[in-house]
């Protein structure tokens, strides 16, 4: 085990960290991170937690036997955003895999790599050809060497397709690993098949065969939709470290996203408190979520991954109202406040769904002071305007250059509006 491996010493005392897979797992979502743009990430999601970083992300840089350039981009990572986060490198459980990452993080602080390994009969026959056991024997010999050419960086392993494999059969090598000096234990849903309950009983029982000493990891795919209701589970079942990729970016239908595990885990000591346990303490320096927008947009700019209106914590629709009663009552129709948490103004949108309120409001933001008539002929146009064009928003400026022929013409002549 690496001396001062601030990610063990951070999970063992209650701490949460994040294993940021949108580099390396992401780009199984058909996306490609610049190596420039993996340092500025990095950097972004590290100041989140200021000088903490470290100790609260490890930032899965890349997978250096891809090519030469897969290599170059883990290694500037490595070098450049050191002290922001603690960098990875992931490897497949061989000795040529094993001594290229260490050589892509070497000399960096807090430097990590992440040995594969099979774990259930299905993944062991595909990917090396063997028996389970077999299979995790032979990643116990790869740790081992990982860990005598490691030089104070710390090893991690991941055990691939851990839910469909033999329980007791990946706690005895996760123990076995731990013990060897692994520093941590991924359980991998390689599949993203699980559902909550499995997924607390597997993360108990393999905690419980391996020994206090094992650091467990979540990594739980969202192919059926519940990978942040599995983290949770697993959170809830002692897990300290969860992987993690910005706007949920993995293999094939991804993974949890960081943004809404972090914001959940962090806006609210109550609700933190019903996943971590009471009176828990998850964090050295607590997190800046006032970054988490600006980082999201950001790496939807980079690989095209889009933010929507419906994409909690940093989608389009987040701080925007567009119905009468949520205008007048903010508060009573939001779970939180995103000024306050996320630094995020709230927005008025203009749509078919607008009342007189909201109407009179945007007329305000874009400098028309309305009178009743002309504010029931503008609330009038704003919803043929929408039904005739088949779109829901209606555009400032669309709206403005009705607005500068409303207020210079005579007033319309009242008329009862629905």
């Amino acid at each position: 085990m690496a001396r001062g491996d601030v990610v063990r010493e951070s999970a063992r005392a209650g701490r949460v960290v994040f294993f940021e897979e949108s580099a390396r797992d992401g780009a199984q979502a058909k996306t490609l991170m610049s190596a420039g743009f993996r340092v500025r990430l990095a950097r972004e999601q590290g100041a989140v937690f200021g000088a903490d970083g470290p100790r609260h992300v490890v930032f899965a840089a890349g997978f250096p036997s891809v090519c030469a350039q897969e290599f170059e981009a883990t290694r500037q990572v490595a070098l450049e955003a050191q002290g922001a986060v603690s960098p990875a490198a992931i490897c497949r459980g061989t000795g040529s895999d094993v001594r290229l990452a260490l050589r892509a993080v070497r000399g960096a602080a807090h430097a990590r790599v992440m040995v594969i390994v099979a774990a259930s009969e299905a993944t062991a026959g595909a990917l090396v050809h063997s028996d389970a056991r077999t299979a995790l024997a032979g990643g116990l010999e790869v740790v081992k060497e990982a860990v005598d050419r490691a030089d104070g960086i710390a090893v991690d392993v991941c055990l691939v397709d851990a839910p469909r494999a033999d329980a007791a059969l990946v706690a005895e090598y996760a123990g076995a690993m731990t013990a060897q000096g692994a520093g941590t234990i991924v359980l991998a849903d390689t599949v993203g098949d699980l559902l909550p309950g499995p997924t607390r009983t597997l993360f108990a029982q393999v905690a419980d065969g391996a020994g206090p000493e094992a650091v467990l990891v979540s990594h739980l795919h969202n192919d059926l939709g519940l990978g942040l209701a599995n983290t949770l589970a697993a959170l809830e079942s002692g897990v300290r470290v969860a992987a993690c990729s910005w706007l949920g970016m993995a293999e094939r239908s991804g993974m949890v996203a960081t943004e809404q595990l972090l914001f959940l885990l962090a806006h609210d000591p109550a609700k933190a408190a019903q996943v971590l346990g009471p009176g828990c303490e998850p964090w050295w320096s607590a997190p800046d979520l006032t970054r988490l927008p600006g980082i999201a947009r950001m790496v939807s700019a980079e690989t095209g991954v889009p933010l929507t209106v419906t994409t909690p914590i940093v989608g389009t629709g987040v701080a925007t109202i567009s119905t009468g009663t949520p205008f007048t009552h903010p508060q009573t129709f939001q779970p939180y406040d995103p000024q306050h948490h996320l630094g995020l103004a709230p927005a008025v949108v203009l749509t078919h769904l607008a009342s007189g309120r909201v109407v009179r409001a945007v007329a305000a933001r874009l400098g028309h002071d309305l009178d009743p008539d002309r504010t029931r002929a503008a609330l009038a146009w704003v919803k043929d305007r929408a039904y005739r064009r088949g779109q829901a928003v209606v555009a400032d400026a669309d709206f403005a250059a009705y607005l500068d022929g409303l207020t210079t013409a005579p007033a319309p002549a009242a008329a009862p509006v629905s």
